[in-house]
């Protein structure tokens, strides 16, 4: 039996039009890329992991609908960062005008901004510093605001432009703050399952 890392890093260097096609090509699979082109194969997440993301998104898509102030991902959608990179965050928010600058075309493939709002929800196969590192690639390229939740710690670590990362600890709710206002984001069954 061979045994693998997951995420698995490849050091294999595709076109974006390559890694649209290989996406689209392996749906039971989600692919990540980096900023210098190494390909990332990430596991599907297990049960917990996908219930969590699940109430995660509804809440944000919830709040959305009322507020009609952008658009909400899942972690099917992917951005094309600034720097190049292809990243599928777990859940993600775009500023409706930002939305509406893109071509439809831009808005069928990968999206080519970074989001405003993201949040990584840390499953049992991410290594911290993986995620904590990706957190801030979204704020190096232009994420106004993220949350890094990890519900084996119970904790969650706000990412914020030019700012120490605040982290708390078995929080209820948290708040979206300027960037999404009025949203609040119940942590008890994610940090209670």
């Amino acid at each position: 039996m061979v045994s693998l890392p997951s995420p698995l890093h490849l050091g294999l260097r595709i076109t974006d039009e390559q890694f649209w096609q290989l996406c689209h090509q392996h749906h039971d699979l989600q692919f990540e890329r980096t900023a210098e082109g190494e390909l990332i194969i990430m596991s599907p997440t297990g049960g917990l992991t996908s219930d969590r993301n699940s109430d995660i998104n509804f809440q944000l898509r919830l709040w959305n609908r009322n507020s009609k102030l952008g658009k909400v991902f899942d972690s099917s959608g992917g951005f094309k960062l600034p720097n190049g990179a292809d990243r599928s965050p777990d859940a993600a928010w775009v500023e409706l005008s930002r939305w509406n600058s893109l071509t439809r075309q831009q808005q069928e493939r990968f999206v080519p901004l970074c989001p405003d709002f993201v949040i990584e929800l840390r499953s049992p196969s991410d290594a911290l510093n993986n995620i904590q590192n990706k957190m801030q690639e979204y704020l190096d390229n232009g994420a106004k605001l993220g949350w890094l939740i990890d519900p084996k710690r119970q904790v969650v670590e706000i990412y914020r432009p030019s700012k120490e990362v605040e982290i708390l600890r078995s929080p209820n709710t948290i708040f979206g703050e300027d960037v999404l206002p009025g949203f609040s984001l119940d942590l008890t069954e994610i940090f209670n399952e």
